[in-house]
């Protein structure tokens, strides 16, 4: 099976134009060496895959006959990436997170329009010449 697929099949990728791109990147490597998307994928391969500024690496235990469930993936391959690598993973997100929560950003209508009703009442407070 070829690399490109194989990444997509065990969901490492989105979508397999996506693993194609991080194969003529040089962002996947095969038993060391840099890997074409048209390279062929065998049992015991070990791959690196560099994604999100973080460096996993596995052994392909067997090939999927297509797409698998995420339920399913460790049947076909065996995670060997370094702890440190998987902490730096969760220490990347958790900064995400303090940078700025998810669905807050700007604020709706809504949410303008309770914030103006909010400081229209308190200004009232506010004022006492």
């Amino acid at each position: 099976m070829r690399i490109d697929k194989f990444l997509w099949a065990v969901r490492y990728f989105k979508t397999r134009n996506i693993a194609t791109e991080a194969c003529k990147k040089g962002m996947i490597s095969v038993n060391g060496v840099k890997a074409k998307p048209s390279r062929e994928v065998y049992p015991m391969d070990r791959l690196e895959v560099r994604k999100n500024q973080i460096n996993y690496s596995f052994e392909i235990l067997d090939i999927p006959p297509s797409r698998v469930a995420a339920k399913l993936v460790d049947i076909y391959r065996k995670d060997t990436t370094p702890k440190e690598n998987l902490e730096t993973a969760k220490l990347i997100q958790s900064a995400q997170r303090y940078y700025r929560e998810k669905g807050t950003g700007r604020p709706t209508k809504k949410d303008r329009r309770d914030l103006d009703d909010y400081t229209e009442e308190n200004q009232g407070e506010i004022d006492t010449d």
